[in-house]
């Protein structure tokens, strides 16, 4: 079952990149006493993550942190080099945290992993955003079609903040 409006972030390890490389962080530790926009990208360098997802997050990050958002973190089912690069990549350094789930833990406690294997991809994210405050869920949007990205934009979460 896929996690709600008005569910707790559940426990799991998730990576950031850190001065001396990946540093491990709680999932519950990460979301604790802020307000976070989280959205997920099935896979670093695909089309519509690298055209779309990020770069509206990044257009936005200003706009949502002038709405009271703390963080805006883009995560995935990528190791914490590859969404290093990403990050260098979309110009979305110093504008957003990105969060690797690269054994899918946290995305599978979610209940919103995606099978890519069709395509080569494993298990992955389905593309999704979601408001989370001190660790509980207030909205949340996942895309019906996963190639597209439409409900999961910065430009809808703005308007439900």
């Amino acid at each position: 079952m896929a996690i709600a409006k008005g569910d707790r972030i559940p426990e799991a390890t998730v990576f950031v990149m850190g001065e001396g490389g990946p540093e491990s962080v709680k999932t519950t530790d990460f979301f604790a006493g802020k307000k976070v926009v989280l959205f997920a990208i099935p896979g670093a360098f695909t089309p519509t993550c690298q055209a779309q997802h990020i770069p509206s997050y990044v257009n936005n990050a200003d706009a949502l942190k002038a709405k009271g958002v703390d963080e805006v973190v883009c995560m995935a089912v990528n190791d914490p080099f590859v969404l290093q690069a990403q990050a260098a990549a979309t110009d979305a350094e110093g504008k957003l945290t990105f969060l690797s789930d690269g054994n899918a833990e946290f995305t599978r406690a979610l209940g919103l992993e995606l099978d890519g294997s069709g395509i080569g991809l494993g298990t992955r994210a389905q593309r999704f955003a979601m408001i989370v405050n001190d660790g509980v869920v207030e909205e949340i949007f996942v895309e019906p079609d996963p190639s597209k990205m439409t409900v999961s934009s910065a430009e809808n979460v703005l308007q439900h903040l």
